[in-house]
């Protein structure tokens, strides 16, 4: 059975419609896919819809949190979307990214930077405008020749010359709201150097002690050593080991079910959860969710 539990959409900064990302799961042997779009469930409406036979989904998001200064993602899964506060801090994290995505916009047509705002909100077909977006038109402008060049201290990344920062949850009160919204939270690529997103281990421990669930350990940014060292704190502070594509389209190569999560750390972090439930493919929400019999 092959379960990934990290992927995007065009409802945020992916490439492929829901509908589309859950089909090519399916074709590419997935069972079970968490569909994480960045600080949005615009998506999980369309690819519950579209899920094909054998397929189960798993309703997510990817949390945009802040920790000592720095990006920390969290991906949030089964939680209840109408909850309020939940929902109020995910729709001010949207609103922020619209303002900061303008600003970038606007500094880098200051460096000369052929970039418009309204070419880079068509490649935002969805509600979470980003910095991905924005390095496609940066390639499409000519200015780099691909969205990783754009990603670096002469542009858009953190501390770059065009880069503004924005609204970020801290991400021990953000484990606390999906909590209170029934869900579960597993720490996203914390070993990942290509972006920042490198935490102490006291840092890990800290959210483990806020409620954490998990922690993304197989992912395809993170080396050998970087994998058994986290496999080495799960087990010490009591989390579940996931292992996610983290596939963004074509952006990323069409990676879905790259790299899986264990049948019993997802049954875990569903028998944890009390929210949303998973999606069968037959469009039904199930819950509790069952782990589906490996074929």
């Amino acid at each position: 059975m092959r379960i990934d539990l990290h992927s995007h959409s065009d409802a945020s900064d992916g490439t492929r419609p829901p509908s589309e990302v859950v089909r090519r799961a399916r074709a590419n042997g997935v069972d079970v896919l968490a569909l994480t779009d960045h600080d949005t469930v615009a998506g999980w409406d369309e690819a519950a819809a579209a899920l094909p036979d054998g397929l189960t989904l798993v309703p997510g998001v990817e949390l945009s949190c802040k920790q000592d200064g720095r990006s920390l993602h969290l991906l949030g899964y089964l939680f209840d979307p109408s909850e309020p506060v939940l929902a109020a801090e995910l729709a001010r994290i949207r609103d922020d990214r619209v303002i900061r995505a303008r600003t970038i916009v606007e500094r880098l047509r200051e460096l000369g930077a052929d970039v418009t705002w309204e070419r880079v909100r068509e490649l935002a077909r969805g509600e979470a405008v980003g910095r991905p977006h924005i390095a496609r038109a940066m390639v499409e402008a000519g200015v780099v020749a691909s969205p990783d060049e754009a990603f670096t201290l002469d542009w858009i990344a953190e501390g770059g010359r065009a880069h503004a920062d924005r609204y970020a949850l801290d991400p021990r009160r953000a484990v606390g709201l999906v909590r209170a919204a029934g869900g579960v939270c597993v720490l996203a690529h914390p070993r990942t150097r290509r972006g920042g997103y490198v935490f102490s281990d006291e840092v890990i421990a800290g959210l483990a002690e806020a409620g954490l669930a998990g922690i993304e350990v197989d992912h395809p940014d993170q080396d050998a050593a970087e994998r058994a060292a986290l496999r080495g704190l799960a087990r010490d502070l009591g989390l579940a080991v996931t292992g996610s594509s983290d596939d963004h389209g074509a952006l990323t190569g069409d990676r879905l079910g790259a790299e899986t999560t264990a049948p019993d750390a997802y049954a875990a972090l569903v028998a944890a959860s009390t929210g949303a439930g998973v999606v069968s493919s037959g469009g039904e929400a199930v819950r509790p969710g069952p782990v589906p019999e490996a074929r």
